[in-house]
């Protein structure tokens, strides 16, 4: 399949090129653009047919749910039963922006999307590109984070070119992305409120609307038995070819064994990646040595981790030893997804 590039800048939209794009969605076709979490890959959501294209592209397991994006909050009343009062709160309050939420979904979304089950996970992203394209289509889009499935998400265009060339019609280029996490899903379906996924709306944000707000456990604990509920939820996610372990605990004992580690895997001959901050880098003086930025801001840690990931990728690394962060706001979200590229390998010190 021959795929497009083209580029367009948030700030001054070219309509005719994002006009293509368009065309594209309304035809059945695969568009991969940007948002302010991650580059989605988008189809008509109420297409099954374009649906299933996605799953075909991304390598995905059709029991795992897929977000449709809108536009307005108007078209969220086709797509489920009701709008509760807090999810109306939180629509008024983080949309757009990155949050997901999920309810009971009307008869109009297509299975495949929910991956059979009675609920249906939306949201209305911030960029502007994303933004237009899906007004244009008229249409809610479904659009996952646009990789292979199970390798760290793209946070800029040349992750997906690497990914999905000769897989997908369009490739929307729009510069890198600005938080670099998938968005918060929650859970707004029950009587309470719960978080199935972390991102850049922080359970702290969202408990000044919502007081009684819940976090999953297995945001921060494996469960392999879960039937997920959202994206994320389950397998191996956003992982290195490496295999990778966190170590989490006070800053110097982390430190520590980094440096235990390193010299451990570098006299078996295995070459060493290891994933610190601006504080701790001078610490290590062998491995391959990436900062992901200053612990002081977990911003930009999360905008620089899956770029990180795909990095140690092209230096060849063996193993991968990463410094976990507080779970703080944005901190928890950060150790779900070093987590998941760890398949669960957490070394507490």
């Amino acid at each position: 399949m021959y795929t497009k590039i083209i580029k367009i800048d948030e700030n001054n939209i070219d309509k005719n090129l994002i006009g293509e794009a368009v065309r594209i969605i309304k035809n059945g076709g695969l568009v991969a653009f940007p948002t302010e979490t991650v580059y989605g890959l988008g189809a008509n959501g109420l297409d099954e047919e374009a649906v299933k294209k996605i799953f075909i592209a991304k390598g995905r397991p059709q029991d795992n749910p897929l977000i449709l994006h809108v536009y307005s909050t108007d078209q969220v009343e086709d797509l489920v039963e009701e709008i509760p009062p807090v999810a109306k709160l939180c629509m008024d309050k983080f949309w757009p922006g990155p949050l997901t939420i999920i309810l009971k979904k009307s008869p109009k979304v297509p299975d495949i999307i929910s991956a059979g089950l009675d609920t249906v996970a939306i949201r209305m992203p911030e960029n502007k590109i994303a933004l237009e394209i899906i007004r244009l289509s008229n249409t809610p889009i479904a659009a996952p984070s646009a990789n292979t499935s199970g390798k760290p998400s793209p946070t800029s265009a040349r992750h997906v070119i690497e990914d999905l060339m000769g897989r997908i019609d369009m490739i929307v280029d729009g510069g890198d992305t600005g938080i670099g996490l998938e968005s918060t899903v929650l859970d707004l379906s029950t009587d309470i409120p719960m978080i199935l996924r972390p991102g850049g709306v922080t359970k702290e944000d969202l408990s000044k609307t919502i007081p009684n707000i819940s976090i999953d456990s297995s945001i921060i604990k494996e469960d392999e038995k879960l039937i997920p509920k959202s994206p994320g939820q389950k397998y191996r996610h956003y992982a290195p070819k490496a295999e990778m372990f966190v170590f989490s605990g006070q800053v110097d004992s982390i430190v520590e064994a980094i440096i235990v580690n390193t010299e451990k895997y570098t006299k078996e001959g295995k070459r060493v990646g290891i994933i610190c901050t601006d504080e701790t880098k001078d610490f290590y003086k062998e491995g391959v040595i990436i900062s992901m930025g200053s612990r002081k801001n977990k911003e930009t840690i999360a905008r620089n981790l899956f770029n990180t990931l795909r990095t140690f990728d092209h230096l060849d690394v063996d193993i991968i030893l990463a410094e976990g962060v507080d779970l703080s706001n944005l901190g928890i979200a950060i150790m779900n997804r070093m987590m998941k590229a760890a398949s669960g390998k957490i070394i507490k010190v």
